[in-house]
């Protein structure tokens, strides 16, 4: 009798405990399914952080396509406005050659008695026709706009020897340069881009030069020449448009 009322309050004991072990065991498994949970959150943020990534960097090849096409468009520009800046240029010294003409001649009809013949002009006045000198520098920047790129480098060539001491003989030294670049030539390129900044130091086209100079030592893997040419623009010439280009660049390069 003894023995059957130990295994009825054993039986009962295992039975009130049964409760305790069944909250252990959901206890157990809340930890569990919170570190799971916890391990998905993890995931869920890294890839979060990894579709932004590549977002961003679809992002910074659509930015990149857009600036060649504005590069492209901006040389466009810059050769129209080469164009016409020389157009300017020489409107201004015909009209100053008229007022002095006119000059002479009122001085020659006062002193006609002592006035000395206008010598004819010779061979190197004829070859520096203004109106040559600017349709032989328009020629060869179309065929550079036309993507036509060794006629444009033998065009600028031929307008070098030509007009030396052109006020666009930098401009023709710049875009036989870029010409270069474009065929992706960069050691041509930035020869000639190096040696505009010898013979045009105080030209305008120095900037957009080092520019130049600064994407082929970039293409040619050159990166800490690249990073100190494109410093050089920020520092010695800020204002101008390749200077904001460098800076551009040197962000990206960080």
């Amino acid at each position: 009798m003894a023995t059957s009322k130990h295994v009825l309050l054993l039986a009962l004991g295992l039975t009130l405990a049964q409760p305790a072990w069944a909250l252990f065991g959901v206890g157990e498994l809340n930890t569990r399914l919170q570190a799971l949970q916890q391990r998905v959150d993890a995931i869920d943020a890294r890839l979060a952080k990894v579709e932004a990534a590549v977002q961003d960097k679809q992002q910074m090849l659509d930015l990149m396509r857009e600036i060649d096409t504005l590069k492209a468009e901006l040389a466009r520009l810059r050769g129209q406005a080469d164009v016409q800046a020389h157009q300017l240029d020489t409107l201004g010294k015909r009209q100053n050659d008229l007022y002095a003409d006119l000059d002479q001649r009122v001085g020659d009809l006062a002193k006609a008695a002592q006035a000395a013949p206008v010598p004819p002009p010779d061979a190197a006045q004829a070859a520096g026709d203004p109106a040559l000198e600017s349709r032989t520098y328009e020629a060869a920047l179309k065929l550079f706009r036309d993507a036509n790129y060794p006629a444009a480098i033998a065009g600028f060539g031929d307008f070098l020897k030509a007009y030396p001491s052109s006020t666009l003989a930098a401009n023709a030294q710049y875009w036989i340069g870029y010409a270069y670049f474009a065929q992706k030539d960069y050691k041509a390129s930035l020869a000639h881009q190096q040696k505009l900044l010898v013979t045009y130091p105080a030209s305008n086209k120095v900037p957009d030069a080092l520019f130049n100079i600064a994407a082929s030592q970039l293409a040619l893997n050159e990166t800490a020449a690249g990073r100190k040419t494109l410093e050089e623009i920020v520092a010695k010439h800020p204002g101008t448009q390749a200077a904001t280009l460098a800076a551009r660049r040197l962000t990206e390069l960080k």
